[in-house]
This record gives C-alpha cells, structure tokens and sequence, in this order.
C-alpha cells in the first residue's frame, strides 16, 4: 500500500480552514490502496487558524499539525512539511480551495500512468483574479526562464505532486531562502504536466499583496541566475564607452571648434543621470545578491517549531 501526505500550509485561513478539511477528508477516505494523512503548517496565524487546526487533529489521527513560532513565510512553511513527510508522495496544496481537492484522484492517476516523479499542475485560467496578477503571473515566468539556466514550467505553482525521490533530494538543500518549486523543477528527474481550471478563493483574503509577488519574483531571479550581474556589468561597459565618446567629442570639438563645451549643460545633466543611475542600478543589484550570502552564512534555522500535535 502507498502512503500520500498532503502538505498544506496555513496563515490565517480561519474562514476556510474547516472547508479545506472536509473536503479533502471527503476525497482521502475514497482512494484505494493509499494510506494518507494530512500535514497542516501553521505559519503563524494571528487569528483562529491555529485553535481550529488543533481541534482538527485531535479529532482525526491523520492529520498532522506544525505549529510555527512565528510567520517565518509559505516558502519556509512549504519546506517544514517536506521536510516532515515520509510518505511514497506527497501533494503541496494551498488551503484556501483555489486548487480543488478533487483533482488529487486524477492527479494521482497521472502519476502512475507516467511513472512520473514530479506532476506539476499547469493553470489554464486563474478565476477571481485581477488582469494586472494575472498578466504579471504570465511574464514573471516568462522572464525567469530568460534569464534561467533551469527551465521552469510555464503557469505553474506550487501545487504539485511529488515522490520519495524528489523529497530526499529536496531534503540535501541548505539554503534557507528557498523558491521550493523552482529547486524541484532544479532537481529533475521525470517531470509531468497536469491541466486545470484554477478556481476562486473559497473565503478570506489572498496573503499574497503586490509587496510579497514582487519580493518572490526577486527572490526566485536572484536565486537561480547571474544574469542580473552581467546585465549590470554590460551596462558599465556601455556607460564607460558613452563616456569615452562624450569626452572625445568635447575635446575634439574644442580644439577644431566644432562645439562650445562650456554651454553644454544639458547634456551634462543627462550624463550625471544617465550614469548615476547606472551606477545605483548595479549597486543595487549587487546589494541582492550579497544580502542572500548575508543570509546563507549567518546559517540561521530556516524555520522555528513551537510544537506538533499528531508527530507521525
């Protein structure tokens, strides 16, 4: 018999949560010859998530709470419920239903029929979501994989399905800043697409605002390319030769008399700009990069545990 953890983490779905649980309750109590349990993270819910999630597993033995100290982020809690699975396979979920329960039947159908390692789930649309989310979804990974040297499914989040293989190579990453379906994408093996409606959220609000989607993107960018620093350093050699040419031109032109260099104030407004933001551009992306060797060598734990109820 196969065993299947759902690993879903949680902060501040108290409006969702009892929801989230039937249903996928509903859903495991009907698979055959899979034995299943649920891994709740609780990321340091400020509401009655963590209250309704330990009473949930007191009252059913599959269920799995990791209670955070504090919100350490979904990434982090993403990685504490890999981190605890020892299951055949495992399915990352959202708690708040936009990917349905429903699907895990079929998702697992896929998996056998592919010998699959990873299914991940491609979005075919994205209800109850903004144009501007939906647009900037779309170009995000687009861009990734441009600037990538790991190829990234397109429209594609976290909820996927992964096996014993990908968790014990998942489980060797040290680095604490994790972009969790990127490094599984990272990590090959056989990799398969599954097709779905995504829906609307089932009640609450998305956790994710503008300032967190922008902060993710760097995040995964930086992560996994060096093409921002060569961009940078392209854009200091161009501003180097623009800067030689500047200088040749106004000395030449002073002594043919071709041009008066001393009435030439706006283009030495426009140069001071033009490098001077060349140069806070570089720095900054420099700042990215060492900020996340700040992080790494400090070698911080990624997350805090304050308790588990249901420790399998």
């Amino acid at each position: 018999m196969k065993t299947l953890s759902i690993i879903i983490p949680c902060y501040n779905e108290e409006f969702v949560i009892n929801s989230c649980y039937t249903r996928l309750a509903s859903i495991l109590d009907n698979l055959k010859k899979i034995k299943s349990q649920i891994i709740f993270i609780n990321d340091g819910s400020t509401d009655n998530t963590c209250m309704i999630l330990a009473s949930i597993a007191l009252s059913d033995s599959r269920v799995t709470l990791i209670n955070f100290s504090r919100n350490f982020g979904h990434q982090a809690a993403v990685t504490a419920g890999i981190h605890h699975c020892q299951s055949d396979l495992a399915i990352i979920m959202d708690a708040d239903l936009q990917d349905p329960p429903e699907l895990i039947p079929d998702i697992l159908k896929c998996q056998e029929q592919e010998s699959a390692n990873v299914v991940y789930c491609v979005r075919k649309s994205r209800l109850g979501e903004s144009k501007f989310k939906r647009w900037s979804s779309k170009k995000f990974y687009r861009i990734l994989n441009k600037f990538s040297d790991t190829k990234f499914p397109l429209d594609a989040g976290d909820f996927r399905l992964i096996d014993s293989r990908i968790i014990q190579e998942f489980n060797r990453f040290k680095e604490r800043g994790k972009y969790v379906r990127g490094l599984i994408s990272w990590v090959g093996f056989k990799q398969v697409p599954f097709y779905y409606e995504r829906g609307v959220r089932w009640g609450g609000e998305s956790n994710y605002p503008l300032k967190k989607m922008f902060s993710f993107a760097s995040t995964a960018l930086v992560y996994f390319s060096k093409k921002p620093l060569q961009i940078a350093m392209g854009l200091g050699f161009f501003t180097v030769f623009i800067g030689i040419g500047m200088a040749l031109w106004y000395i030449f032109g002073k002594i043919f008399g071709y041009t008066e260099a001393e009435t030439g104030w706006t283009s030495i407004m426009i140069g001071i700009i033009f490098f001077g933001g060349v140069q806070l551009l570089t720095i900054g992306v420099l700042g990215q990069y060492i900020g996340i060797l700040f992080e790494e060598v400090k070698e911080r734990p990624e997350y805090i545990i304050e308790d588990i109820i249901n420790k399998k």
